[in-house]
């Protein structure tokens, strides 16, 4: 088994749409006691350094691929992001007016200071480098409390169990069939991100349907196509040993939506405080 991780076993679960999820022997885990074990997992990281393969889907259809080594401290958040381009990004709470720094490896070589949630830095991303680490997984499966329908959130089920890059995992499995996307009219100006916590869809795929930046206010009364849940089908692999993510895959109505894969994931473990610094003697900035 080579150190890039396989979905074989995920693509066998993928089965045809509106197919039931297998029920799990009676002696496994439950699913209430899956999502627990997995929240009290990622809310109690306290440092994380993990590489991840990010696939996903841009507009036109085209997908985009990225691994990225990620070194991240909670609390207060600081986050270094390395990816096989050599570009590097650095944010630190309470320094550089909230901008992250980043290196971009190329002409005129010279750092930049960014908004991690602007425009630039979110283009061609599903996700800010503030989500860094098991955010957004965080997200799929609680919800936000701006909704009022949490049917996507109380479709996960425990399906089995499954190996992924020789790691036992239990599979999390969201089967949402009547995932579409709906008409929302704005009653009052609303920055895309609130909209995106009020369906619970993430910001990519308003933005993409409605010709909208990341950062943009959509003023009152105008009419956007919205998602009304994350995913049609979402999977999610949960290390037995760690109750980490080791892998996660999201389908919509266009196919696959974004594939993100977890590997040598160290939690918990001290990062020095230089490592957060831009003047690190390993980095470019």
């Amino acid at each position: 088994m080579t150190r890039t991780l396989r979905f074989s076993a995920l693509a066998a679960l993928l089965v045809a749409a509106g197919a039931a999820a297998p029920a799990p022997p009676a002696d496994k885990i439950t699913t209430e006691q899956l999502l627990a074990r997995l929240t009290s997992a990622i809310e109690n990281l306290k440092t994380l350094r993990c590489t991840v393969r990010a696939q996903e889907r841009l507009e036109g259809n085209k997908y985009q691929q990225a691994r990225s080594n990620m070194k991240i401290q909670f609390s207060p958040l600081k986050i270094y992001v390395r990816n096989q381009k050599g570009i590097e990004v650095l944010w630190v709470t309470g320094q550089n007016n909230g901008d992250a720094w980043v290196n971009p490896n190329a002409f005129p070589y010279v750092t930049l200071n960014l908004d991690p949630k602007g425009s630039v830095m979110r283009r061609s991303q599903h996700h800010s480098v503030l989500n860094a680490g098991f955010g957004t997984i965080a997200d799929l499966i609680h919800g936000s409390t701006l909704r009022q329908d949490h049917a996507y959130e109380k479709s996960f089920r425990y399906a089995g169990d499954s190996t992924v890059a020789g790691r036992a995992c239990y599979v999390l499995r969201s089967d949402f069939p009547q995932f579409r996307y709906v008409t929302y009219k704005t009653t009052k100006p609303e920055p895309v991100s609130r909209i995106a916590e009020r369906f619970g869809c993430g910001e990519y795929r308003i933005m993409e349907r409605n010709g909208l930046s990341a950062e943009e206010t959509v003023p009152a009364g105008k009419t956007l196509q919205v998602p009304n849940g994350y995913g049609r089908r979402t999977i999610v692999c949960v290390d037995q040993k760690t109750f980490l993510p080791a892998a996660v895959q999201v389908n919509d109505d266009k196919g696959l939506f974004e594939k993100f894969e977890f590997s040598d994931v160290v939690p918990n473990q001290p990062i020095s405080a230089a490592e957060f610094t831009k003047e690190y003697k390993d980095y470019k900035f």
